[in-house]
């Protein structure tokens, strides 16, 4: 056991306490309600912060809940690692599901049980140990900083202005992110690539008041039943989004590029079985990997309306409600497909209703290149974490926050993520591997090694 993992093994009972002690803050950016749980969190963070190592950790406002800016500087003329995490995390809903309570970490064969687990306070908290073992051991010799915000949840819809207004502050060489998967435990991978997002809310308002479905259902259009027939509008058979415009820029997968996804170790099978579905689908001519990965996508994330309580009640809703996105791909700008969305639904529509589209929020897509020597550093601290050279993919998700980063800051982004498709982010019994999570320690610190030198 070298002398890392030695520490690891030592110091991780402490570690958990601390990684509980944030978990326990419900800092759920999508509620009002949890509004003070922002800012304890936010506070939280910045002591574990001080404990670490850095010189100098505070909580700064913005348009939004507050922002976390911690640093080291251990020479002005070494590079500079800009550490970027966001501590605000999903609704734990629908509770029933859980195993055990969400802010109540549980450790249970092998991983920690919680909201937050995984995304993102404990792929941070690897950022934030890895660090203070350099820190303790006299080994940093870059300058690392730190800014964590509480927004990334609901589109980091204030991070662009903060970063407008403290480029200098926030002045890096390379920004680190640990906040994206794995293809598997023991199939390392780094994410080279990120989906761009748009997201609207769409409501649908028919009669001037919910009516007996009796007297007039047949006679008088039902919102859902407009809202569903208009959002099965939205993607065809072949499924392609309908949208006029939608694919005009649209970069194509080049076919080294198909090659190499063609040749990522993946199982239909056991990917079908872990999530419970009989058969995949998706855009004719591309494979499951490209689907999720390097082409759009539209989905329907939440509909409403009408009466759901206990037993029968014969009502024509008033109003019909749904939340939908789009995933986007390079080229794709989010504001152009926003407005190609409301137009097209506008267009739809019958005139039986009034539809109203209320953009929400969205990002563009990055694409982090191979060469850069941060991603190199990054390469040699899975492999030797983990036992063998990380494999290069693309991931479905967004974090629109990384583009903005390159766009106002001008720096590129390496994204060492640590997370599982198991570990049912966003989801009931969110969890995090302790084994994954310590190999995560060692794989950074090797990373502020490597590129120290580089």
């Amino acid at each position: 056991m070298s002398y890392l993992q030695d520490y690891i093994k030592v110091n991780e009972p402490k570690m958990m306490e601390d990684l509980f002690s944030l978990i326990r803050i419900p800092s759920i950016s999508a509620k009002p309600e949890h509004h003070d749980d922002m800012m304890a969190c936010a506070q939280r963070w910045s002591q574990l912060l001080i404990e670490a190592g850095a010189d100098e950790a505070i909580v700064m406002p913005s348009k939004g809940n507050p922002i976390v800016f911690g640093q080291k500087i251990v020479d002005p003329d070494a590079k500079t690692v800009l550490v970027y995490a966001h501590y605000d995390v999903m609704p734990a809903e629908p509770l029933e599901l859980w195993k055990s309570n969400p802010f109540e970490p549980e450790i249970r064969d092998g991983h920690i049980w919680a909201r937050g687990a995984d995304d993102d306070k404990g792929q941070a908290f690897i950022q934030v140990k890895a660090f203070e073992y350099l820190v303790k051991n006299d080994l940093l010799k870059n300058n690392v900083k730190f800014i964590f915000e509480g927004e990334e949840e609901i589109g980091s819809p204030s991070l662009e202005a903060f970063c407008e207004e403290h480029k200098e502050l926030l002045a890096a060489d390379v920004i680190l992110v640990s906040d994206t998967s794995m293809l598997g435990a023991d199939m390392p991978s780094l994410t080279t690539g990120l989906r761009g997002l748009a997201y609207w809310e769409v409501e649908v308002t028919g009669p001037n008041r919910d009516l007996h479905s009796g007297h007039f259902g047949g006679a008088v259009a039902n919102p859902i039943n407009v809202l569903c027939g208009m959002l099965s509008q939205v993607v065809d058979e072949n499924g392609k989004v309908t949208i006029p415009g939608f694919y005009d820029d649209v970069e194509e997968v080049p076919t080294a590029e198909r090659e190499m996804i063609a040749n990522i170790p993946f199982d239909e099978s056991k990917y079908k079985a872990s999530i419970g579905v009989k058969e995949v689908t998706g855009e004719a001519g591309y494979s499951t990997l490209e689907r999720n990965s390097c082409r759009p996508a539209f989905d329907i994330c939440g509909i409403w309306g009408g009466y759901t309580g206990e037993g029968a009640k014969t009502v024509l809703p008033s109003k019909a409600f749904s939340k939908v996105s789009c995933r986007l791909v390079a080229n794709q700008d989010h504001h152009k497909i926003s407005k190609q969305f409301v137009d097209y639904m506008h267009s739809i529509a019958p005139s039986t209703v009034e539809v109203k589209v209320t953009p929400m929020h969205g990002g563009q897509g990055y694409v982090c290149p191979i060469s850069l020597p941060a991603y190199q550093a990054a390469e040699i601290g899975f492999e030797k974490a983990f036992g063998k050279k990380p494999l290069a993919v693309r991931r479905g998700g967004s974090i629109p926050i990384i583009s903005t980063f390159e766009q106002v800051l001008g720096i590129k982004t390496v994204l060492m993520g640590f997370g599982l498709e198991s570990d049912a982010i966003h989801s009931p019994n969110e969890n995090f591997s302790l084994d994954i999570f310590r190999k995560g320690i060692e794989a950074v610190v090797v990373f502020h090694e490597e590129y120290a030198r580089s």
